[in-house]
């Protein structure tokens, strides 16, 4: 039999293709690390293979029976990795879903199964509870991986280096096959959180923008699709509800792709020419697939990435102006396709030194 390995705040059936990314990615990590046997289960926030949900709720009661049901299940498997959900190990998402996850570590670590910190954000941390809950994660984990160097340099300040220095597993991803889907241009993943909450900056300046960026492509003769990277469902964070208003808005001027799953996704982007993202991983879907991305950056997680494999093309959000011209200017620049292909040549080595890494470190 395989090595039993426990993917964290990873789900294979969710609406969001970048937390099925995440998961899809770990797994295939982990069976470069320990052989195509590898008995691979998720379990994300809602129920999974532990049995329940991991809430508040069941913290508490954690907390006080001394967590017994949780380690009993937690020794079904040989290691546990934790994605921290991609770029959820800090405290600005708010201190309960950081100390769920704190707690589901520190459970595993009780349990005598080695913890491994997946190539993540690391940081940042801007509370007490927050600063305190990071140093023991790090300092109790097996082996800690940063996907970028500015997680790397934080974790450092928390007095534990990284033991590897790697990329996002979306790069362990292999190709698709693309028959089935048609072909595009510019591929626009529009953000549904972005466009209908204030949480991550100015919803009517994100709306503006976006309808701008339209408007320009469109004068110059590209076609645009609009790609659902959120598929719908009953949240907020759901891309369907920026891209209705937006076919309602320009008609037959607009096309849209809503895939089916991650794999049709990946299919329909490797037939892109190029894609502007506000989501992470549809660029980083893109570069995987050796396709040239033009990311709109909401949050610091996504330029340092990008700059350590050679992508130095991220746009700030935030910036106060000229937002749809430095769009516009990438679109036109020669040579981004061939500086896509060596930007997925790099993170593909970072990735396979992560493999060698945990195979080496991590005995299972």
């Amino acid at each position: 039999m395989g090595a039993r390995v426990l993917v964290l705040w990873a789900d294979g059936a969710s609406s969001n293709l970048g937390v099925r990314v995440l998961g899809d990615g770990a797994a295939a990590l982990a069976r470069q690390a320990w052989g195509e046997d590898a008995i691979v289960d998720f379990q994300s926030f809602e129920f999974g293979p532990l049995g329940t949900q991991l809430s508040g709720k069941i913290v508490l009661r954690g907390l006080l029976t001394g967590s017994a049901t949780l380690r009993s299940r937690m020794n079904a498997y040989d290691v546990v990795i934790d994605t921290g959900a991609g770029d959820s190990f800090t405290d600005i998402y708010g201190i309960k879903r950081l100390a769920i996850m704190v707690y589901t570590r520190r459970v595993a670590k009780k349990a005598g199964i080695p913890v491994v910190l997946a190539p993540q954000t690391i940081g940042p941390f801007r509370s007490f509870f927050g600063q305190v809950a990071a140093k023991r994660t790090l300092r109790d984990a097996q082996t800690v991986m940063a996907r970028d160097s500015t997680s790397a340099n934080f974790a450092a300040g928390l007095g534990r280096k990284v033991d590897c220095l790697a990329t996002d597993v979306v790069f362990s991803l292999p190709d698709v096959a693309t028959s089935s889907v048609p072909a595009s241009d510019v591929v626009l993943n529009v953000s549904g959180l972005l466009w209908g909450t204030d949480a991550h900056g100015s919803r009517a300046a994100y709306q503006e923008l976006t309808r701008e960026l339209i408007r320009r492509c469109l004068a110059a003769n590209r076609r645009v699709t609009l790609l659902a990277h959120v598929l719908d469902n009953a949240s907020a964070d759901n891309d369907m509800r920026a891209i209705q208003p937006l076919m309602d808005e320009f008609g037959e001027e607009l096309e849209a792709f809503i895939p089916t799953g991650l794999d049709e996704a990946r299919a329909f982007i490797a037939k892109s020419n190029i894609v502007i993202g506000a989501r992470m991983h549809a660029c980083l879907n893109a570069l995987s697939l050796g396709k040239p991305a033009i990311p709109l950056a909401y949050s610091r997680k996504f330029a340092p990435l990008l700059a350590d494999i050679g992508w130095p093309y991220t746009i700030d959000l935030n910036a106060d102006e000229g937002i749809a011209n430095s769009v516009m200017a990438l679109l036109e620049t020669e040579g981004l396709a061939a500086e896509a292909l060596n930007v997925r040549t790099r993170a593909e080595s970072l990735l396979a030194v992560a493999a060698t890494h945990l195979a080496d470190q991590v005995k299972v």
